[in-house]
């Protein structure tokens, strides 16, 4: 399995996402103190796969992987770091962008899981900011176009050096035919807040603005002359770092996952600690079980720090991410997810409660928030995903979002052992959605105060109770559980993939409107679209044509 090259047909490696500091290629991490230096340096000839270089910077997911990696060891492993400072290692470009050659010979659904992940990563950068007291500086010593503008506009501050050929640019929509993947559109008008019609002018114009100009229409926030522009680099920095809060260190070490996978005809496996996920091609079905913890929970500091990324919250929620990313990338016929627990219930409720208590603790933070982002890309990925609550599982607190974050959860009704439900403190704040509500909130959009009563919920209840407080889809009883699970089963693999990502991006985030359903609405419509489209990737699209002499070619009719 792998990714699929359009213009060749063979299947690269399989795609993995983990990593180290130590193993990176593209990316130089070092550290001064509360300030943090991640500088970008690709090396043209390591792509993820053959057939492109990484010429000026430009980045693939290889890159990207590396970032996301930096990104969250910091926040874990570095606690003291107050200030990251994002630029670049070669002179006179920052960023290019995603590699225009990688995406030309990409298939549309790796183009578009592409761009989520990036975004993804981006978010996760914002959120380091927001909510980690880890502050990212992007210092533009060169040109910064297309993805690589859309990097510095997910950091706190853009500096960009005043030399006469620095600038910020987005070119796709002129030379590519194409948006800016990761949210950079949204970006420019929802966060930095640029005029709509400065923002028009500057998303068509391919050589993009330099210096004094992008300062004034707030695409960077100082444009510095060259010979000041590393000690200002620093200043500003400095300045952050003083007034940032502090952390409670030392940082925490994340060890490697350790995964066993292995192929048995149609199907593949990967075992992990506590989540097993296996592929059946021939049915395109994939099943995830997630397993409780085994023993009590941390309930102190001094212990929650000791078992480092082991506690079981942290490392579960790591081997969930990693399992949907294996999903996503390498797996794309499954389309339909069945999600199944297995553990005692109590024991998830109770590391839930554990961990909620010491959530003044960075650490405790850290986690909740690692969490947080692993059901938001579960709630992201496109794919059905159906819940089955059967005897023997633990559908309970932090678990229980999971069953939330699907389409349906289907739960059986009796039987000798018959499943039961519950929640916890984490159901009811700690991990809300890209609209900005929980996944309670969003259920009960219709009754908000069916939410207040359910924090009084705090016994386990069986399928009839779950059904009445409506936390369930269906219930079946033993004798039409096998058929009603089935039938549902077949049907919704029997049905059009992309009506279903359609239809599914639009009914899981009910409610506000917030940048991130903004930018995954619009990447899941507009960018979905325009991958397709002949103006494009057509025989002679512009995105197809890029780097040739002759010009693309264009159907003129508006749709």
């Amino acid at each position: 399995m792998g990714i699929e090259s359009e213009s060749s047909g063979a299947k690269a490696p399989a795609i993995r996402f983990e990593t180290h500091p130590s193993r990176y290629k593209h990316w130089k991490l070092s550290f001064e103190g509360a300030i943090a230096r991640l500088v970008m340096d690709v090396v043209e000839e390591a792509p993820m796969r053959p057939g492109y270089t990484l010429k000026l910077n430009s980045y693939d997911l290889g890159v990207d992987i590396e970032l996301a990696d930096a990104v969250e060891r910091l926040r874990f492993e570095h606690p003291e770091v107050k200030v990251v400072i994002v630029t670049s290692g070669q002179p006179r470009i920052f960023c290019a962008g995603a590699n225009i050659y990688m995406l030309g010979s990409s298939t549309h659904a790796f183009k578009v899981n592409f761009c989520k992940y990036t975004n993804e990563t981006r978010l996760s950068l914002e959120e380091a900011c927001s909510e980690s007291g880890q502050h990212y500086v992007a210092a533009l010593n060169g040109v910064a176009s297309g993805g690589g503008y859309e990097l510095a506009l997910a950091c706190e501050k853009i500096l960009l050096c005043d030399d006469g050929s620095s600038a910020v640019s987005f070119p796709e929509t002129p030379l590519l035919a194409v948006l800016p993947g990761t949210g950079g559109l949204t970006r420019l008008v929802d966060k930095r807040k640029v005029r709509r019609d400065l923002a028009d002018v500057f998303s068509t114009l391919a050589e993009g603005v330099r210096g004094k100009r992008a300062e004034e229409w707030r695409l960077v926030d100082r444009s510095i002359p060259k010979s000041r522009f590393d000690q200002v680099v620093i200043e500003e920095a400095n300045a952050i770092a003083t007034s940032a809060s502090d952390k409670q260190g030392p940082g925490v070490t994340l060890a490697p996952l350790e995964v066993k996978r292995s192929e048995d005809g149609s199907k593949y496996r990967a075992e992990y600690k506590y989540v097993t996920l296996v592929v059946d091609r021939q049915t395109r079905v994939a099943e995830l079980e997630v397993r409780a913890p085994a023993g009590a929970p941390e309930t102190t500091v001094e212990a929650l720090h000791k078992s480092g990324s082991d506690v079981w919250a942290l490392r579960a929620f790591r081997e969930i991410d990693d399992a949907l990313l294996d999903l996503r990338f390498n797996h794309p016929e499954a389309g339909l997810v069945l999600l199944r627990t297995k553990g005692d219930p109590e024991a998830v409720r109770a590391a839930d409660r554990a961990l909620h208590a010491l959530r003044d603790d960075w650490f405790a933070r850290e986690i909740l928030l690692k969490m947080r982002r692993t059901l938001k890309r579960l709630d992201l990925t496109a794919r059905s995903v159906f819940s089955l609550v059967e005897p023997g599982s633990c559908f309970a607190g932090s678990l229980f979002e999971l069953a939330l974050a699907g389409d349906r959860t289907y739960m059986l009704d009796g039987g000798d052992d018959p499943p039961v439900i519950g929640l916890s403190p984490l159901n009811f704040g700690p991990f809300p959605m890209p609209n900005g509500l929980t996944r309670l909130e969003t259920r009960f959009l219709h009754d908000p105060s069916a939410v207040k009563r359910l924090e009084g919920q705090t016994e386990l209840v069986d399928a009839d109770g779950a059904r009445k407080l409506g936390l369930v889809t269906f219930t079946p009883d033993e004798m039409d559980w096998d058929d009603e699970v089935r039938i549902a089963v077949e049907e919704r693999a029997s049905l059009s993939p992309d009506a279903l990502t359609g239809m599914e991006a639009s009914l899981r985030f009910a409610g506000p409107e917030t940048l991130e359903t903004k930018i995954f609405g619009r990447l899941s419509a507009w960018q979905n679209w325009i991958f397709q489209r002949p103006n494009a990737v057509g025989e002679r699209g512009a995105l197809t044509m890029y780097g040739r002499p002759e010009r693309p070619e264009f159907d003129w009719r508006r749709t």
